[in-house]
């Protein structure tokens, strides 16, 4: 009978989690087509143009990951608040957020735009970097408008309002194709300012979408509560800071993590990384959906954890596990019985698409690790444990994954899907560790609800 109610409760927090991880992937999927529409709209100009894309956004995507590992803790603590039913609380929390967005992007277009003079003593190559310059800087300032935004998102999806912030970044995307087009190719009185006008337009694309956002927070009815007249609190900026930097630290270690590992990859020829490349552009639209899971657990949690009904909290994370497992199942089983016929529909080559489907065969069992640790880091994130959670990803990325992938790769004879192989048995460790950390954490809430 007991196990009976589980699974009823279980059953219970499945459309939430559905409701809230459904938007918040759209809404990470519309940050990425950005760098989409300009690498898309820039083709026609050549290879140095798409080259100077790839570069920039091999860069970007680190202050990206950032951001949003850092801001994200502001819809923990409104979502804790919101629960808690200290509706009053929420616009401080959010003014606050704010500055701190701001300060964040700021300071991320700073660091990018110092990293600027490095880029020739990397060796990339000389024509690309010459192209580049205006690009790069336009999108440094991009950083600053997409991180209040991300502010204003994590705040509109703790409230129960996460298609707001989808729409706002959907906004971003319609916007930059017209001023791209605009932009690169000169319309009307407009300049012909070609890679360095795609960059602009990325830029106003987003100003547009961040004064919309700002515009319905300051306007709509339905925001009325979030507007009330509060002070910016250096205290609550620092504490947003502080349970949100190892999420920060945590996704660039990953994304880095991956970078790595396609350097690895490159050890074996121009056909694995090509092969890798097909690979990774279905596997980046796939993270998507575990980390929409992670991000909508969170907010669940927090909101539970601030009414103190501790006994929600483990039926909200196995509801987790269970949506991030069917969809990703689901998408294991496409990857390994389809991989080849996925491949075809990016190249012809017979040699990349063989390399491309023995990646697939490993990103299938890599899907189910990987449910298992998403959904238990959101919930641990949900309970403002964030550097421990930080800590344990880190290692499984790095000291266990890639030694693991080059181990499997090399000596196991796996070749490019062996540098893969190593983060199934990584993610797998780190979900079960992150699941044990989540029952002792939910056992002391229940036996003290203040800790």
């Amino acid at each position: 009978m007991q196990g009976q109610g589980l699974i009823g409760a279980i059953w219970r927090e499945v459309p939430g989690i559905v409701g809230l991880a459904l938007p918040i992937v759209m809404g990470l999927a519309a940050s990425t087509l950005i760098g989409v529409t300009d690498s898309l709209m820039l083709a026609p100009l050549g290879p140095v143009p798409l080259a100077a894309v790839g570069l920039t956004g091999a860069v970007a995507v680190l202050f990206y990951a950032a951001i949003y590992g850092l801001l994200s803790a502001l819809s923990v603590r409104i979502g804790t608040a919101w629960g808690a039913g200290a509706g009053l609380a929420i616009p401080g929390i959010l003014r606050s957020g704010l500055a701190l967005g701001a300060l964040v992007g700021v300071g991320s277009a700073l660091v990018m735009a110092a990293l600027w003079p490095l880029l020739p003593l990397l060796g990339q190559p000389e024509e690309v970097i010459g192209a580049m310059q205006g690009y790069w800087f336009w999108i440094c300032a991009f950083l600053i408008p997409f991180s209040i935004l991300t502010a204003f998102k994590s705040a509109f999806e703790a409230v129960e309002k996460p298609w707001l912030g989808t729409a706002f970044a959907f906004l971003g995307v319609g916007v930059n194709v017209p001023l791209n087009y605009a932009l690169i190719w000169g319309i009307g009185p407009l300049p012909e300012l070609g890679l360095t006008g795609a960059g602009l337009a990325s830029f106003l694309a987003e100003c547009v979408a961040l004064v919309a956002a700002f515009l319905w927070w300051r306007l709509a009815p339905s925001m009325r509560r979030l507007r009330l007249r509060r002070e910016v609190a250096l205290r609550e900026m620092g504490l947003t800071f502080r349970e949100g930097a190892p999420l920060g630290a945590m996704y660039v270690v990953e994304t880095a993590s991956v970078s790595v590992a396609t350097l690895m990859i490159g050890a074996f020829g121009t056909v694995a990384l090509a092969g890798n490349q097909v690979a990774q552009a279905v596997g980046g639209l796939l993270y998507m959906l575990p980390l929409g899971v992670a991000g909508a657990v969170a907010i669940r949690v927090a909101q539970e954890r601030g009414a103190e009904n501790v006994g929600a909290l483990r039926p909200i994370a196995l509801a987790a596990v269970a949506v991030a497992g069917v969809w990703l199942v689901a998408a294991a089983l496409v990857l390994a019985l389809e991989g080849e016929a996925i491949a075809r529909l990016v190249t012809e080559d017979a040699e990349v698409v063989a390399v491309a489907a023995a990646i697939f065969l490993v990103f299938a069992p890599m899907q189910i690790s990987d449910a298992v640790q998403s959904a238990m880091l959101g919930s641990l994130r949900g309970l403002s444990d964030t550097a421990w959670p930080a800590l344990v990803s880190a290692i499984a990325y790095w000291p266990v994954a890639l030694p693991l992938g080059y181990a499997l790769a090399h000596w196991g004879g796996m070749g490019p899907s062996g540098i893969w192989a190593g983060y199934i048995l990584a993610l797998a460790g780190a979900g079960a560790a992150l699941t044990v950390r989540f029952w002792r954490r939910t056992a002391l809430l229940a036996q003290s609800p203040s800790v």
